[in-house]
């Protein structure tokens, strides 16, 4: 089958991608303002770059076509926290993609424990097994788009001890779910690379 995206609806589009750009890491982001926390999911993003230390999401809008709250919280405070999830925290995880009025806490609504690492950045979601802090690099301009994408400078990083192989060598194994289409995926099944000739 081929296809000519000009030719594809936006929904159509987003199938075919998002069940072939597979798994997707999910980047749960805590945000804070005026001392209300926000917690989302978001699956459209990805490592941009080791040197400066970068990643990428894009957020989009609320059904009813106002911003999300992370990306106006992002926004404004230029801050964030993306937390990693493991199989455990998957029905917390996906209750927090629920649309909920401006103001209203996740972590409050859902009963979720969090826990400052570092005082300069939200809080991190406490059962999470590693978390990255980021600031906001830049807001990126895609013409065309109803989501926005941003690029996020990694500040700081946590991860468990217990994941942690090789201190040394900064090995560290997590078994962390990811998302296939509509679906969950757990990503700890490892493929050992051919050797090339």
């Amino acid at each position: 089958m081929r296809l000519d995206f000009k030719n594809l609806n936006p929904l159509q589009r987003y199938k075919i991608m998002s069940h072939t750009v597979v798994p997707r890491p999910i980047a749960w982001i805590v945000t804070e303002y005026k001392d209300t926390i926000n917690i989302a999911p978001f699956s459209y993003f990805i490592p941009l770059s080791s040197e400066p230390p970068t990643l990428i999401v894009s957020i989009g809008h609320k059904k009813n076509g106002e911003p999300k709250d992370t990306l106006k919280n992002i926004l404004k405070t230029k801050k964030c926290t993306i937390c990693f999830v493991s199989q455990e925290m998957l029905k917390d995880m996906h209750y927090t993609s629920k649309d909920l009025p401006y103001g209203t806490s996740e972590a409050e609504y859902f009963n979720i424990d969090t826990k400052r690492v570092f005082e300069e950045f939200p809080p991190m979601i406490k059962s999470s097994p590693s978390a990255f802090f980021c600031t906001l690099n830049q807001v990126v301009d895609l013409k065309g788009s109803k989501t926005v994408p941003l690029i996020l400078e990694v500040e700081k990083y946590l991860v468990d001890d217990k994941f942690v192989r090789d201190k040394e060598k900064l090995h560290i194994e997590l078994d962390l779910i990811a998302r296939v289409g509509k679906e969950y995926s757990i990503c700890k099944d490892k493929i050992t690379p051919p050797v090339i000739p």
